[in-house]
């Protein structure tokens, strides 16, 4: 490789494109998007609201590998179920708070990421996706066999949502909506920054062409695992805070198709955008709740149904569409400034 090109290349690594330098408009959508994250619980029931905002981060964990890595996980459901057992087991023996408990619960789905990362960042394609489903499928078995520890089939209950001795954020789910929001928040501002740094953005160079990414003595497999280990973190947190809203911790928090659903909330809200995944639960989670409390039977073949529409009809996903446009309109207004 020349060194004019090699020079190129960590210009690219080191510097974002002129559509990521900070602008008005993306304060006017940050603000936007922090009032909605204020006003959801007084516009729909505050648990769903939560549910939105665990799904949310647990979609931007996924992103982070296929959006930003190009790696497709189809068992993060590990992660998810595994940091709310965990946080739910730490929250029913030790009396902690839940945001202790919670982060227990992250913590140890990082641990359990480590090694599932290193044997699974050597496969790409299918390949990785199937190795870390096999993973997966492995801890839902432990849970399912593990009866006295984790209740089997009858799942996790009675969780306490304890915090600091206060009442009102214990027993009434809109106050702890507010909690538990100050928890996704910092997710996602972790993810943010993760996305918006160097090393974040040789993150994108190994997605783009690792081959080359190697060339320019970079480590790939060692950022592979790294950002493995941080998406788990952050879809166990995620796990964790839907686990202790709901006090309840299941089985189904393992199974494959909740890892199924997070890429199609993923996918349905636009790969690589990370806000994507915020709009994909709102989309996914608001409409599976209308469907359950008016008694219809056929949630997946609507949803499923939308994600096809979707994927057909708006390549880069909702945000992601929207996104472009914005681009678009912010270029030609800049043109025409310019002019």
């Amino acid at each position: 490789m020349s060194e004019q090109m090699t020079a190129k290349v960590d210009v690219d690594l080191a510097q974002p494109s002129i559509l990521s330098r900070r602008n008005p408009l993306r304060y006017v959508l940050l603000l936007a998007g922090l009032a909605v994250v204020v006003m959801l619980p007084y516009w729909i029931y505050p648990p769903v609201a939560m549910d939105i905002l665990s799904w949310g981060l647990f979609a931007i964990s996924v992103d982070l590998l296929l959006g930003f890595t190009g790696l497709l996980s189809f068992g993060h459901a590990a992660f998810w179920g595994g940091s709310a057992y965990c946080s739910g087991l730490i929250a029913s023996h030790f009396g902690v708070p839940f945001p202790v408990a919670v982060l227990g619960g992250a913590l140890f789905a990082m641990l359990i990421a480590w090694p599932i990362g290193y044997l699974s960042v050597r496969r790409t394609g299918i390949y990785f996706a199937m190795v870390t489903l096999a993973f997966a499928q492995m801890l839902y078995f432990v849970a399912n066999q593990a009866r006295d520890l984790t209740g089997g089939e009858n799942g996790l209950q009675g969780i306490p949502r304890s915090f600091f001795g206060i009442d009102a954020v214990e027993n009434d789910p809109f106050y702890f909506y507010y909690a538990g929001a100050v928890m996704i928040l910092l997710g996602i501002l972790l993810a943010w920054r993760v996305v918006n740094s160097p090393f974040g953005r040789v993150l994108t160079a190994v997605r783009d062409n690792p081959a080359r990414a190697r060339a320019l003595g970079y480590d790939v497999e060692r950022y592979k695992i790294t950002v493995f280990v941080i998406s788990a973190g952050l879809a166990g947190l995620a796990g964790g805070v839907f686990a202790i809203s709901h006090q309840f911790a299941s089985l189904q928090e393992l199974m494959w198709t909740t890892s199924g659903k997070v890429v199609l909330v993923t996918v349905l809200g636009g790969i690589g955008t990370l806000w994507g995944g915020l709009v994909g639960a709102g989309v996914v989670v608001t409409l599976e709740d209308y469907l359950a409390s008016s008694g219809f039977e056929g949630i997946g073949l609507i949803t499923g149904t939308i994600f096809v529409v979707i994927v057909l009809l708006f390549r880069h996903g909702i945000w992601g569409t929207a996104r472009n446009v914005l681009r678009r309109y912010v270029l030609e207004r800049r043109q025409k400034s310019r002019d």
